[in-house]
């Protein structure tokens, strides 16, 4: 840490490496071996040598031996059975690695975007025993915590399908008692040249491999003669992935002489050859193959998997592709256990199916070709339908109390999800996250402007409350241009007041308040008094968050009129709290309490959790100022109680810093640094800065307390840099008092670099402010600077 900067994450706790470690689990993470391996001998010897000398799981006394080359890349062409032959090795030796395995598919080739090492670190660092809010948000940060944590470790890592360097080097170990695979269709070279790997290329299946890959799979069902064999494994190009699809065409049709099967495979390879001359070979026989077994399927089947194609996300679920296809969820499981049988479809996990990425694209050609563009937009409309009105499901338990923007029903063969608590709408609004962008992505590409701008809407409501801000943008962004597009003002009113409040959560303020003003201007101009007091309500808490009281009140107090007069208790109530904190935060204590206390018996008596969690933390901090230091801890733990309850690490990590501070007045520092540590790495995680700016200030005040003034210098030190790169002139100051109280007592300050200075510069900074708390404020400050001159 450096004074104006910091670089990487603060640690508030030693780091014990060992009982870290012993408290961690061994994950287990490759997906099952490949059924009726066979061949590929010669390479699986190429593997083997990698673990010459290991001899088996780690000695006793834990000193593993090292790898000549802890990096072996798995290189060959689309089909070629790269993953096949990386994860039936893993298998063979998993034993041989005492500490567990990971895995992931970094879908390299899908159509969508790949998985980054940015996303996967956490969900390794999860896996190997790191606390979900301890995870670093900068990415750099993150690799380091991984590598830190694999130091002493003897892992295999399989790292499928990449498809740049830049997705694989973050996450290779610093530790060559660790082995790390990778497979791709590139080179990578970049991994040989600077990482030292060895790269095993895979060819086409000699023939006798592949005749007995094909015998292997279809032995149970029928007797073929070698020299048929041969032949159909020539139409297949010798390719894995061809000769299992094509064997299990064969085994299906036991009672149909293998000439006759190789016969309509040939007619599809010429018909495949007509339709796209000039590809390479190899990538032809491959296509031959799966139209060979496309065709093969049932029409329901047949229709389902084209329509799969038009998904834009990278799973999908039994439900989501009953409203595609436009048939019942029964029917769809049906369908989708056809296709899996076919060894068309996966299914990675309860309810989640996913295409290989080559049959994806073939998937994507039959359905061009085969439906019409006015039924392919049919099963698109559907699909969005249903992820409109689940969604609109979700909101329901997530946020009760917002609009619903959902006034008709589904249409045929939309079924929706009913979900039936809290839980459930929440575990859905996680598992389906990766598919959201997406899905909002296609309804922009096809011109479905209504659903552009609507899912994203309704998504807002209806996000995890885990989920990320910064996730939902882009999504915020594409739903405000189709609300344009259409000249829908009140929906772009929505949208500017969703953009408004992300915008706020990353600390873009200047942002927000442009769209919250933008919002309020079109609800007046179609007279929407209810939108206009929401657009008050919203532009009085960014003034709030910009430390701007008189700001805040006036809009807050029109708002809470306004809400007064349209009968809207609940959000009259809401924002009555809202300017409870103003008050709070004026030091106009008597004023706060009461109208917090009006509008918190209200919550209370609708069970209103949020709401009422909100309340007690800013009554906890009027219980703090009052030095009623029990009743501030009571009702922040109540407050942290519901925080959990929610799920929403934004309520927890905001409220944990009322916690802490109420610990801190209680001398029990340790249990407040508890609270402010995972307060900033929640607030880390989640891109708001300045929050966990006050975290690390809290934490700076509690190590002064401890008598431990070094610490508390650096924490400050962090959160004066924070303050001033967002232009947060108030909690500057504050930072800047309690850094130069901690420099009077430690060993950190410089030339320059004085008590004074800091307390001279916070006095300039709070000379803005004349309400009683910021009066007090100064008094204070500038006693303790008469102190040093």
């Amino acid at each position: 840490m450096q004074a104006g900067q910091v670089t990487g994450d603060i640690h508030f706790h030693g780091y014990d490496k060992g009982s870290h470690r012993g408290q961690s689990p061994r994950p287990r993470q490759l997906p099952a071996d490949i059924r009726n391996f066979v061949n590929r001998a010669e390479q699986l010897q190429k593997l083997d040598t990698a673990l010459s000398g290991v001899g088996g799981p780690a000695p006793p006394d834990d000193r593993r031996k090292l790898f000549d080359v802890s990096v072996h890349v798995i290189v060959g062409t689309a089909g070629s059975g790269k993953t096949s032959l990386a994860l039936h090795w893993a298998h063979q030796v998993a034993d041989r690695f005492p500490d567990g395995h990971l895995y992931a598919n970094l879908r390299g080739y899908d159509p969508g975007a790949p998985l980054t090492a940015a996303e996967l670190l956490p969900r390794f660092l999860i896996a190997l025993g790191t606390p979900p809010d301890a995870v670093p948000p900068d990415p750099e940060a993150a690799a380091a915590l991984y590598r830190s944590l694999l130091a002493d470790r003897s892992m295999l890592i399989v790292l499928d399908n990449a498809a740049t360097v830049a997705q694989v080097r973050p996450l290779l170990p610093g530790n060559a008692r660790c082995l790390t695979v990778v497979t791709s269709r590139g080179r990578l070279s970049g991994l040989t040249i600077r990482d030292g790997a060895d790269r095993l290329t895979l060819g086409t299946l000699a023939e006798p491999e592949a005749v007995a890959l094909l015998r292997t799979i279809t032995a149970d069902h029928r007797s073929d003669d070698s020299y048929q064999l041969a032949e159909l494994a020539r139409l297949c190009a010798r390719l894995p992935l061809a000769l299992r699809i094509a064997a299990e065409r064969a085994s299906n049709q036991p009672h149909m002489r293998l000439d006759e099967l190789i016969a309509d495979l040939r007619d599809e390879s010429a018909l495949w050859d007509a339709l796209s001359a000039g590809d390479e070979e190899e990538s032809e026989a491959v296509r031959a193959v799966f139209a060979w077994s496309y065709r093969a399927l049932p029409p329901a089947a047949a229709r389902m998997f084209g329509l799969l194609g038009l998904h834009p996300g990278p799973w999908i679920s039994a439900a989501a592709a009953a409203a595609l296809a436009g048939v019942e969820v029964r029917r769809a499981r049906q369908l989708l256990d056809t296709l899996m049988g076919a060894h068309l479809l996966e299914q990675k996990a309860p309810n989640r199916f996913e295409f290989h990425d080559l049959l994806r694209a073939y998937a994507r050609d039959q359905v061009r070709r085969e439906v019409s563009p006015e039924g392919r937009k049919d099963a698109l409309l559907r699909l969005l339908e249903w992820y409109v009105h689940t969604s609109d499901a979700a909101q329901v338990w997530i946020s009760p109390d917002e609009e619903h923007l959902v006034t008709d029903p589904p249409g045929d063969g939309v079924s929706p999800l009913v979900l039936a608590d809290y839980d459930q709408a929440v575990d859905w609004s996680e598992q389906e996250q990766a598919n959201f962008l997406p899905m909002v992505r296609a309804a922009e590409a096809s011109g479905l402007d209504a659903h552009a701008w609507r899912l994203p809407a309704i998504l807002w409501n209806a996000k995890a409350p885990s989920a990320l801000t910064a996730d939902w943008m882009a999504m915020g962004r594409i739903g405000l241009s189709a609300s344009r597009r259409l000249g829908d003002r009140p929906a772009e009113a929505i949208l500017l007041e969703d953009l408004g409040f992300a915008y706020t959560d990353i600390n873009m303020l200047a942002d927000s308040l442009s769209c919250h003003q933008a919002a309020l201007e079109i609800r007046q101009e179609v007279n929407d008094r209810y939108g206009e007091a929401n657009s008050l309500n919203a532009l009085g808490l960014v003034h709030l968050r910009k430390r701007q009281l008189a700001g805040a009140e006036a809009p807050l107090e029109q708002a809470s009129e306004l809400f007064g007069e349209l009968g809207e208790t609940h959000w009259q109530a809401v924002s009555d709290t809202n300017l409870a904190q103003a008050h709070y935060q004026a030091g106009r204590l008597a004023e706060a309490a009461e109208r917090l206390q009006r509008a918190l018996s209200f919550h209370r008596r609708r069970g209103n959790a949020r709401s009422i969690g909100n309340a007690l933390w800013i009554l906890s901090a009027i219980h703090l100022d009052r030095g009623e230091f029990q009743d501030a801890l009571r009702t922040a733990e109540e407050a942290v109680r519901i925080a959990l309850d929610l799920r929403s690490h934004v309520a927890e990590g905001w409220w944990l810093i009322a916690l802490g501070n109420a610990h801190r007045a209680l001398t029990r520092y340790g249990d407040a640094l508890t609270a402010y540590q995972r307060s900033a790495m929640l607030h880390g995680r989640l891109g708001d800065r300045s929050r966990e700016a006050l975290a690390w200030q809290g934490a700076g005040e509690t190590y002064a307390l401890l008598g431990r003034p070094d610490e508390a210098v650096n924490f400050h030190r962090a959160a004066v840099a924070v303050h001033r790169e967002l232009g947060d002139a108030w909690h500057e100051a504050i930072a800047l008092e309690g850094l130069g109280a901690a420099l009077r007592h430690a060993e950190a300050g410089t030339e320059g670099d004085t008590a004074g200075q800091h307390w001279t510069r916070a006095l300039e900074l709070l000379a803005a402010y004349d309400d009683p708390r910021a009066a007090a404020t100064r008094e204070r400050v500038a006693l303790r600077l008469s102190e040093v001159t």
